[in-house]
């Protein structure tokens, strides 16, 4: 079984994802992306290859952490330690300081006991498979071992967190002065950072989920748990509702009367703002197939094309890299803004969310008017061949279903890429329609792919 998922490694930690793991895999990557050209040049004016390193606060990053940066220095890698830091920050300092690579120790918008390491390039972008395939083979090969001085150190990154809130602050076409804002940080990596540079931007902050113990890391809180944050906008009076996830890479938002906002309304908003400002190349927007069917048709109607990928932020990136989009992103609230970013960022997202509100002076209700929500239900077909998912009468019974939906709905089928399940989403104009043609699906899939 491949030792990379979709995103990065991830698994219990000390179980799945244990320290020696941690080291191999360090010491791994070392030998594919420090022995590049880069760093190459390095050497010979003096100089080692160079990774920064960082963590969101659950317990367990403190001893991996410290194993990627044992495995790096080891193989002559100098390391520079952000500490806990968002993965977005991560990867704007492994541009920033023209590091040959970054790793991040978090398991994003999972529980604490999880933990996961993600791996960046130089730039800051994601790994692409075939390079990800060439550390897994390299786990069991000999690594490097320089010895003496040739060795790397490990010093701490004092201004990590400095340098992230300044670029984010720069990115802003707008201050937030007179906006009240609750922000819930999932008592993960962005507690420490998102409330400051809010308030540095001229938001009035309100903060929850931002007492970190190694162990709370998204329990009740966060982009995956709203509730709180949509009990406190109303208690409080704010204007808006942000929440991260436990490595800031998602954005979610609630209004001021507690409703959420999701990934593909936020995506609009912002994709109609570019577009009014000129920055939205090639008047495109790039989002997967599990977008709701409410943002093609808000977009089709500003003449914006909506370009689909397979989900998973890896394949959006792909997409706007191979295009040069400026923006794309995910339901889930993964949202990227090319021009200011390699990957998903929750602190860049809610920041420009926000400033469109100042600079419109229109509420979050009334931005999130731009696209109707159509219903949308999901049903997991548990243990049936997803092998076979094109069979077909499952084919034959999804056409039927699009002829009488028409242009008022869609109709998807995904298999699992880990499990025997199919997934079935239909939309449609009303929320019994499409119960009904899910379930109606969901039963053709159960028997024409039983096991």
């Amino acid at each position: 079984m491949p030792l990379f998922g979709t995103d990065g490694v991830r698994g219990l930690a000390n179980d799945v994802l244990t320290a020696d793991l941690a080291l191999s895999l360090a010491q791994a990557t070392a030998v594919v992306l420090g022995q590049g050209r880069s760093a190459e040049a390095r050497r010979a004016a003096g100089r080692r290859a160079t990774a920064v390193i960082g963590r969101d606060p659950r317990v367990s990053g403190e001893f991996l952490s410290a194993a990627v940066a044992a495995g790096l220095a080891s193989s002559g890698i100098d390391v520079y330690d952000a500490g806990v830091i968002p993965t977005p920050g991560l990867a704007f300092l492994v541009a920033d300081r023209d590091a040959d690579f970054g790793v991040m120790v978090s398991a994003s918008h999972n529980p604490a006991p999880d933990n996961g390491i993600k791996i960046f390039a130089r730039g800051g972008v994601k790994l692409p498979d075939i390079v990800e395939q060439r550390i897994e083979r390299y786990l069991d090969a000999p690594k490097l071992q320089p010895t003496g001085a040739e060795v790397g150190r490990i010093r701490r990154f004092a201004d990590a967190e400095d340098r992230y809130v300044v670029h984010l602050l720069q990115s802003l076409p707008h201050r937030l002065d007179g906006l009240h804002v609750v922000l819930d940080c999932a008592h993960g990596a962005a507690a420490g950072v998102s409330p400051e540079t809010f308030r540095d931007a001229g938001a009035r902050v309100t903060v929850i989920g931002a007492d970190p113990d190694g162990m709370n890391i998204n329990d009740g809180v966060g982009s995956t748990h709203l509730e709180e944050l949509s009990a406190t906008v109303v208690r409080v009076g704010a204007d808006v509702g942000i929440a991260h996830d436990g490595d800031a890479d998602r954005c979610l938002a609630v209004d001021a009367q507690g409703r959420v906002v999701d990934g593909d309304q936020i995506m609009a908003i912002l994709a109609a703002s570019m577009q009014e400002r000129g920055a939205l190349r090639d008047n495109t927007l790039v989002a997967t197939v599990m977008s709701n069917l409410g943002l093609h048709v808000a977009m089709r109607e500003r003449g914006i094309t909506v370009k689909q990928t397979a989900v998973g932020d890896r394949y959006v990136l792909e997409a706007m890299n191979e295009g040069g989009y400026s923006l794309g992103g995910e339901q889930s609230g993964h949202v990227i803004m090319s021009d200011f970013g390699t990957t998903g960022d929750g602190l860049l997202t809610g920041l420009h969310l926000m400033s469109e509100m100042a600079r419109t002076g229109k509420t979050l209700a009334e931005l999130a008017e731009i696209m109707t929500v159509y219903p949308q239900v999901l049903i997991n077909v548990r243990d049936v061949d997803r092998e076979r998912v094109s069979d077909g009468g499952v084919q034959e019974a999804v056409r039927e279903v699009e002829a009488e939906l028409g242009t008022t709905g869609r109709v998807l089928l995904r298999a699992s890429g880990t499990e025997p399940l199919v997934r079935v989403m239909v939309e449609a104009a009303d929320e019994a329609s499409a119960q009904r043609y899910a379930e109606q699906l969901a039963d053709i899939v159960r028997e024409r792919l039983a096991l």
